[in-house]
């Protein structure tokens, strides 16, 4: 099973909550931040015919993306948030 967004939205997987501080510290599930850096899973069809976006998202890419954007959806055993092209920032290169 697999996701098609539709129009200006794209599907992301978020990366994976740190569980020690740089100095090593282990941190419980409360004190964890939401990570805001993720990989490109799907892109829909309203991206990639946008003059303005065209050719600067595919899939695979790592992306920042604004905190709170986005629905987060389940599903086969794994988490994705689908959310618009404008609620992410900058791809890391």
């Amino acid at each position: 099973m697999s996701i098609r967004p539709l129009g200006d939205r794209v599907v992301i997987k978020k990366a994976i909550a740190e569980e020690k501080t740089k100095s090593g510290i282990v941190l419980p599930g409360s004190a964890k931040e939401k990570p805001q850096m993720a990989e490109v899973v799907a892109i829909g069809s309203g991206v990639e015919n946008d003059e303005k976006t065209k050719g600067q998202l595919s899939v695979g890419d790592k992306v920042l993306f604004s905190q709170y954007a986005g629905s987060e959806v389940k599903m086969d055993g794994e988490e994705y948030t689908v959310l618009k092209i404008a609620d992410i920032l900058a791809v890391i290169e």
